[in-house]
């Protein structure tokens, strides 16, 4: 077989603000954005890797959701333990850096971890955990 990632799925809540982080914050390049207001898909990617995509979309707009699992979730983004990704960089204090001066919230600072990687850690406008490791 031969399977590549073509898009992973993240949830928003203020698609503005999730927008302006993952282009302006990690330097990620918008590939679409439809919709209108909360009502927003929007997919953005590294420029260097075309194929691969992050799409940020509203949060349980599914209809087969019930209304306690849409209250569930919702919880679940505001307590941050909903969705997160793993992003890689040669350059992690580098990143680390510019994405701490754009304000958003740091989860951990570049740790060398005991099992190997040294990786830092951050909060997305939605709450997702992004976390992002230094390449060998």
């Amino acid at each position: 077989m031969d399977i590549t990632i073509h898009t992973a799925v993240l949830p928003h809540s203020d698609p503005d603000a999730s927008l302006a982080f993952y282009r302006d914050s990690l330097g990620f390049e918008v590939r679409t954005d439809v919709g209108k207001g909360a009502m927003r898909w929007i997919t953005v990617g590294p420029p260097n890797q075309p194929g691969t995509s992050i799409l940020l979309a509203p949060p349980a707009v599914d209809p087969g959701i019930t209304d306690d699992e849409r209250r569930t979730i919702t919880e679940m983004m505001a307590k941050g333990t909903y969705g997160w990704i793993l992003l890689a960089t040669p350059d992690l204090d580098g990143t680390f850096e510019k994405v701490q001066a754009s304000d958003a919230e740091v989860v951990q600072e570049p740790t060398d971890q005991p099992y190997g990687i040294r990786d830092c850690a951050f909060r997305d406008p939605a709450g997702n955990l992004i976390r992002i490791r230094q390449l060998p």
